[in-house]
């Protein structure tokens, strides 16, 4: 028989009863025996709670595992999970996304095929609140330099996996962070030379949704991603001047944003229409 390495998913919830059943139906849909679900709730108080002991009084997922106690946000929530992961294969799935049909597939073969690689994105749906397509984003071959300039992270956290080794390592969520914690993890990772590799494959579908951190502290967001580059690009952090960083931030923002945007206009994912 063909070995199947286990693939855990690592979920962080808070109040998000009205999606969080997706999430969960999307890894068991899956049907891969070879995954763990581990659910990390920070103690919601509207019914999320009930939906995760009814799935498991239910047997609706008999490898699902989850939690509800206090937490400092997001990134705790996910260390927590990503402490717990016992899979070869770890993901990190917001509890209102959800991963695509044949998702798991496609990861594994990555996975298999690519021994030296640590961290795997792919392509995905952007969705609005009731999960209809709003958007197909392909992504670009990964770049340095766009990871570290772009206005705005490239690297789509529900269609990310991590190889257990880079945990096994020590390498841990910022949980100072709230918004752009992704961005510094993926930076630290770079910086410590692990390898990230696009998959050409539609894996998950985001969701734009109010309560959302995307829709509802877009300025947040926005401020704290730049915080996190200040403070970890050497070239930045030698410039005394707040005003000349800021100036060369915009600069090379706008090279980046060329050079993201013509590979993705010469690939032509601007004119596709349909999934």
């Amino acid at each position: 028989m063909k070995y199947a390495p286990l693939i855990s998913i690592v979920t962080p919830s808070f109040n998000q009863a009205c999606f969080i059943e997706e999430a969960l139906e999307s890894v068991r849909l899956q049907n891969n025996e070879h995954c763990e679900h581990l659910v990390i709730d920070g103690m919601s108080t509207d019914g999320t709670v009930d939906l995760l002991q009814n799935r498991v009084k239910n047997k609706d997922d008999w490898n699902m595992f989850w939690i509800s106690e206090r937490d400092s946000g997001q990134s705790e929530a996910l260390n927590k999970g990503f402490r717990r992961a016992q899979g070869e294969i770890i993901g990190w799935l917001n509890s209102d996304d959800r991963y695509r049909a044949g998702c798991f597939e496609h990861i594994v073969k990555a996975f298999e095929d690519n021994p030296e690689v640590d961290v795997f994105y792919g392509d995905y749906l952007m969705v609005d609140e009731m999960g209809e397509v709003l958007e197909i984003r392909r992504e670009i071959e990964f770049s340095a330099f766009v990871l570290l300039y772009h206005r705005i992270l490239y690297i789509p956290t529900a269609a990310t996996f991590f190889r257990r080794r880079v945990f096994e390592e020590g390498n841990w969520l910022n949980e100072k962070l709230q918004y752009a914690m992704d961005l510094e993890f993926f930076i630290r990772l770079l910086k410590r030379g692990y390898r990230f590799k696009h998959i050409p494959q539609l894996l998950a579908d985001f969701r734009m949704q109010p309560n959302s951190k995307t829709c509802s502290s877009p300025d947040r967001q926005r401020l704290e991603h730049r915080q996190v580059v200040f403070s970890t690009v050497p070239f930045l952090c030698r410039l005394r001047s707040p005003r000349s960083r800021t100036l060369m931030l915009t600069l090379l923002q706008s090279i980046a944003a060329v050079r993201r945007y013509s590979e993705k206009m010469l690939r032509g994912y601007y004119w596709e229409q349909g999934v």
